[in-house]
């Protein structure tokens, strides 16, 4: 408890202000459905997602003290709060629940009901925020100074800057709209491809590309230099290194699992046969060493939890009451009941305890990791790989094979992916009201809230885009949903390549002994090397702008966080007009002027570049004022 008396929040514990108000609600569920529809889009086209805490919080500040004439950070916090739960939320589902359309069109049946989606949805999105009730004290309050929990830290110096009125909210809100103009002209009216590629003809197998997106350049520029080349050194192994030398060795012979000749491939025939299966298992393992790593931090952690259970807030402090632990266990126990006995469900008795005691543990896990290294960087997918593995390899054991065991498996791996998504988010948001003195117990209630709201919503939105263009397609390739399919069913079928995928172990191992990030690098092995580029790009200009010298450190300071709120930006515009370009599908709008006006690869590469340079003038106004 000594960090609490030693730590002073900006607003005081003895201190009452608006928080949890109808205003702060409303504003958080629209926030929450928005910046949900954004990131399922985004992590279905891309295999990533970013937290939108940042840009929720600015545009918060820019309704409630610039439009509504309301003074009230703790107000808000709670918008912010509610509104990055949708994204967090959807994060998770977008990880695994694609697989169960994919299985569904397969087998030519309906798609799974919007019902049970939600429900999935719910269950993990409920449990995600009740896990981190009594992880607060241990992770949040002790150590305050160890964790930094970055996004959590910058949302609340954003909070704290709100006497520069809407400024902030101006340059979020130019970013969404030159991206969302840019993305209309890109994939609504076609006038230059998205995606620039180019085939090595000389260098039978290699190929070079970029997706010339504003979301890409904006997760670049807010990952940093480092992750970004982290991803592109995994992406050139794939396209430069094993890509040519699958096509040298293996000539005019079928190898499996392709079904033609490896010579007639091209460079996404051999991507789409060999390399996905060398980076799902870089990727497994890359889960794996994380989590082996954590191991000692995690026990600690839980043994502390554990510790603090029924133990009271001391003095009843505003800013140390969270929900009674009584209704946070009853919750858990109904939660679990129902993920068992409602037959929406497709969960046992022992899916259920599987859910229960492994989400706990990556819940814990994924709350220690973004507090090191940012909710952007979580490496969600690397800990439910190893769920489903575990999960799909219980069942088969337990007698739950074929098709059921599949969905079974796949549904405990949804769970457990929110759960850790979800439980993520809120150590941010609680790091956030940490800062700033807001009330635990209001901010755990906003974050139900948001949970709520966005699983009901996200069954809609992964209809929409599954009726659109469907999953597994170019337009949504869904990524990870499909790396996790492929785990379940090579497990269950006893048939997945197993000497590709341990060729990934082995290049994870190599990668983790030259002291590199596995994650990183394992998802740019296992994306196409169109996606890194286009993020490098973003991260590229981050390294500038950190490197460049500055007149203060405030300048730089200024000018580095105008370029996290632009960025932003360029991904939520980005995300929105990707489910509006979904709705004009769906409704057979047709709005290609690609036959009467086409620029070509040279002008996807020119706009790109045009959108670079708003990203520089953007930066600019912020770093000129004092």
């Amino acid at each position: 408890m000594s960090n609490e008396k030693e730590f002073k929040p900006f607003i005081p514990a003895d201190k009452v202000m608006p928080e949890l108000t109808i205003t702060s609600v409303i504003l958080g569920v629209i926030l929450a459905v928005l910046f949900g529809g954004a990131n399922a889009y985004l992590g279905l086209r891309v295999g990533m997602t970013v937290s939108a805490s940042i840009p929720a919080a600015v545009i918060s500040m820019g309704i409630i003290r610039v439009i509504l004439r309301k003074d009230s950070i703790l107000e808000n916090n709670i918008v912010q709060t509610i509104g990055s739960a949708g994204e967090s939320l959807a994060a998770g589902a977008i990880f695994t629940m694609p697989a169960l359309f994919m299985w569904a069109a397969e087998a030519g049946d309906a798609a799974p009901s919007l019902l049970e989606i939600s429900l999935i949805a719910l269950c993990g999105g409920i449990l995600g925020v009740l896990f981190m009730v009594p992880l607060r004290e241990a992770l949040i309050v002790k150590e305050h100074g160890t964790l930094p929990y970055p996004e959590g830290t910058a949302c609340a110096e954003v909070l704290l800057a709100g006497e520069s009125g809407g400024s902030k909210a101006a340059t979020v809100f130019a970013g969404l709209g030159i991206a969302a103009v840019y993305k209309f002209i890109a994939d609504g009216l076609k006038i230059f491809p998205s995606e620039v590629d180019f085939e090595f003809k000389g260098y039978k197998g290699s190929g070079v590309g970029m997706d010339v997106l504003p979301a890409l350049a904006g997760v670049g520029y807010i990952c940093g230099p480092k992750i970004s080349s982290y991803m592109l050194a995994g992406g050139t192994v794939a396209w430069f290194v094993l890509m040519p030398l699958i096509v040298l060795f293996g000539g005019d012979a079928v190898l499996y699992p392709a079904t033609a000749p490896v010579s007639e491939l091209g460079t996404w025939g051999v991507w789409g046969s060999f390399i996905r299966y060398i980076g799902a298992g870089c990727v497994l393992a890359g889960g794996i060493i994380s989590l082996i790593k954590s191991l000692p931090l995690i026990v600690t952690t839980f043994r502390d939890a554990m510790k603090g259970y029924g133990v009271k807030a001391e003095g009843q402090k505003r800013t140390s009451v969270d929900l009674p632990m009584n209704i946070v266990m009853l919750l858990i126990g109904v939660v679990a009941i129902v993920m068992w006995l409602v037959p929406a469900i497709p969960v046992s008795l022992v899916g259920a305890i599987i859910i229960i005691v492994f989400g706990f543990f990556f819940a814990t896990v994924s709350s220690r990791m973004v507090g090191l290294v940012g909710s952007s960087n979580n490496p969600v997918s690397g800990m439910a790989i190893a769920t489903l593995l575990i999960a799909t390899i219980i069942l088969k054991a337990t007698g739950n094979i074929g098709m059921p065991g599949m969905i079974a498996a796949i549904t405990i791996g949804s769970i457990i992916c929110i759960i850790a998504a979800i439980a993520g988010d809120t150590s941010q948001d609680l790091k956030t009201g940490y800062i700033i003195g807001a009330t635990p117990k209001k901010q755990q209630i906003g974050e139900l809230i948001g949970a709520v709201v966005s699983a009901l919503a996200i069954g809609g939105v992964l209809y929409l885009l599954n009726a659109a263009w469907g999953y597994g397609s170019a337009e949504l390739p869904a990524p990870q949903a499909t790396l996790m399919k492929m785990v379940v069913e090579g497990i269950m079928g006893s048939n997945l390549p197993w000497t590709l995928v341990f060729c990934g172990i082995g290049i994870a191992i190599v990668v983790e002994i030259l002291g590199i990030p596995v994650l990183p690098f394992a998802v740019g092995l296992y994306l196409p090397i169109h996606l890194s580029t286009p993020i490098m790009v973003g991260g590229l200009i981050r390294f500038y702008v950190e490197k460049k010298k500055y007149a203060s450190e405030d300048d730089r300071k200024h000018t580095i966080e105008n370029g996290v709120l632009y960025t932003s930006g360029l991904i939520a515009g980005e995300g929105l007009v990707g489910i509006l370009l979904a709705v004009f599908a769906v409704l057979n709008l047709n709005i290609d002027l690609s036959e009467k006006i086409n620029l070509g690869n040279i002008g996807g590469l020119v706009f790109f570049a045009l959108l670079m340079v708003t990203v520089f003038i953007f930066m600019k106004p912020k770093k000129e004022k004092k």
